[in-house]
């Protein structure tokens, strides 16, 4: 199947490759859930980013061998699958700092903004990206966004709940954290990546900065 980015809730799996990475992608759960596995071409080392839910298909996914999992954040349509994944897998756990004691599966390595995660030889940025924000909780997450600089030029970002196709993630109506979050995305994203790079959301379709780019003083007029 040629990958587009638009998967569904209990239908197959789609692979994209690059340089150095095969980025495999499925969508888990009642809540559409992205969860995307990353493997080093050539070392063969993997990370999942959000083992969101239904843990048997995200096991069955990695054949049983996983080295790394990452959470985007705290929120918990993002981790209900994470400890059955760990337990089967062995796999060591990231997320970032703020994120840390929110979420109740023990978390191995606390990133921070401007860190690096390596998978043989290909080497993964942080980027902390602040303000999204669930109803049930008080709490603001840092979100753990990661970004991949193929050496072809191009660029990939995993955006977590942040970056959607046609807005940033939601804020609960908190301007504070509004603010927050879009001038981060802003920031750490539309101002260092080109338009080319691939969006990977936690949920629903892909998109790409290009696309985003020209809305986003429409985004700030508009509040959210």
């Amino acid at each position: 199947m040629e990958y587009d980015g638009n998967v569904v809730a209990g239908g197959p799996a789609q692979t994209r490759l690059t340089t150095d990475l095969e980025i495999t992608k499925v969508s888990v759960g009642p809540m559409d859930n992205n969860a995307y596995l990353l493997r080093d071409r050539k070392s063969g080392e993997t990370l999942l980013i959000d083992a969101a839910n239904e843990p048997e298909r995200l096991i069955e996914l990695t054949g049983g061998k996983l080295d790394n999992v990452l959470t985007t954040h705290c929120h918990a349509d993002h981790w209900l699958g994470l400890e059955q994944v760990v337990a089967a897998t062995g796999a060591t756990t990231y997320a970032a700092e703020p994120e840390v004691t929110e979420i109740p599966i023990a978390t191995d390595v606390a990133l921070h903004d401007g860190d690096k995660i390596r998978l043989g030889d290909t080497t993964l940025e942080v980027a902390w990206l602040t303000g999204h924000r669930a109803s049930y909780l008080e709490h603001v997450s840092t979100s753990a966004a990661l970004i991949y600089r193929d050496p072809d030029g191009s660029a990939h970002v995993f955006a977590g709940d942040c970056l959607f196709p046609g807005g940033i993630g939601n804020t609960c109506d908190d301007p504070a954290a509004f603010t927050q979050l879009l001038g981060d995305v802003a920031a750490k994203l539309f101002d260092v990546l080109p338009d080319e790079t691939k969006v990977y959301p936690g949920h629903g379709a892909d998109t790409t900065l290009g696309s985003e780019r020209l809305l986003l003083e429409k985004w700030g007029q508009r509040g959210w």
